[in-house]
């Protein structure tokens, strides 16, 4: 009996003195694995309720842009009327972007157009001065056209933006002392609720208004060039912010809906990973039970 009980223990002790038992490692894959799960698990929880909130904002944010799209068409008369006669060597480019990330290439979309818009523009001046709407693009465009950066504007549109957010704007870039031949908006315009695209608005001044022959036309004081001018940038800026808002949160919906496809799918392979090797962990603790078994009755014989 003693003999026994001896050759069961020496059976199930480690070959070498310290080492692990032979299932050791397939233990710590299982709790690895199941420490992934449960992260993933909680990731496709956050990505599901950003989705549900984007959806209920981007009705809010189709109405204000339909609403703000009238505004952009008022401009559109206007600049029509009074085409600007020279060709503009210094612009402003006032990029539209926002604060918030987790959104797809909203950000690095504008920022693209903008430097291909430099670029193309061969008559344009080097130092054209840029003006950034949101911290994304601004941290972007700062490392490419360090030069050019002159001023920014940030916590704008964290709601829906409302005309007094553009207006607020249009007060600064025209308090600000930048000196530009015109102004050119870029933005992100809403195509469907899946894709969008980069635009660009180019907005008349108050001294290409007044070089217009359709202003000449009338006798008008300085006051009201000026106000008309002010407003026409206020109306451009609110347009490029209510659509470019509607894009963020359209790509900010797609994006976590892929972002939850993806963790379902890590979630379904890391499941099967973990299925297997419980299966395999389990496998060998049955072939260390057989085996112990086996021992006891050899040795039974033996003796």
């Amino acid at each position: 009996m003693l003999a026994r009980r001896t050759l069961a223990c020496v059976g199930s002790q480690p070959s070498v003195l310290g080492a692990a038992p032979t299932n050791a490692r397939n233990m710590a894959t299982l709790r690895e694995l199941e420490l992934r799960l449960k992260s993933v698990r909680n990731i496709e929880k956050i990505t599901k309720s950003m989705k549900m909130i984007a959806s209920t904002k981007l009705n809010k944010a189709q109405r204000a842009m339909n609403s703000g799209k009238q505004y952009g068409a008022a401009n559109a008369e206007l600049f029509q009327n009074s085409p600007s006669e020279e060709p503009a060597k210094r612009k402003l480019f006032v990029v539209v972007s926002s604060d918030k990330g987790l959104c797809g290439g909203v950000h690095s979309s504008v920022s693209k157009a903008t430097r291909r818009v430099m670029a193309e523009q061969k008559d344009l001046d080097p130092e054209s001065p840029v003006m950034v709407i949101g911290d994304k693009s601004k941290a972007q465009l700062s490392r490419v056209l360090p030069k050019n950066m002159t001023l920014s504007f940030n916590q704008i549109g964290r709601d829906v933006p409302t005309f007094a957010d553009a207006a607020g704007v249009t007060d600064l870039i025209l308090k600000s002392g930048v000196e530009y031949d015109s102004i050119t908006i870029v933005y992100n315009k809403f195509v469907s609720a899946i894709s969008y695209e980069a635009a660009t608005i180019d907005v008349v001044t108050e001294n290409a208004l007044k070089a217009s022959s359709g202003f000449k036309a009338y006798e008008m004081e300085d006051d009201v060039t000026k106000d008309v001018a002010e407003f026409a940038l206020a109306n451009a800026i609110y347009a490029a912010l209510v659509e470019g808002h509607a894009c963020e949160i359209s790509a900010r919906r797609n994006a976590m809906d892929n972002a939850s496809k993806n963790a379902s799918d890590m979630i379904n392979s890391l499941q099967l990973q973990y299925n297997r090797g419980r299966q395999a962990a389990i496998t060998n603790e049955l072939v260390d039970i057989i085996t112990g078994a086996f021992h006891l009755v050899i040795s039974d014989i033996l003796h």
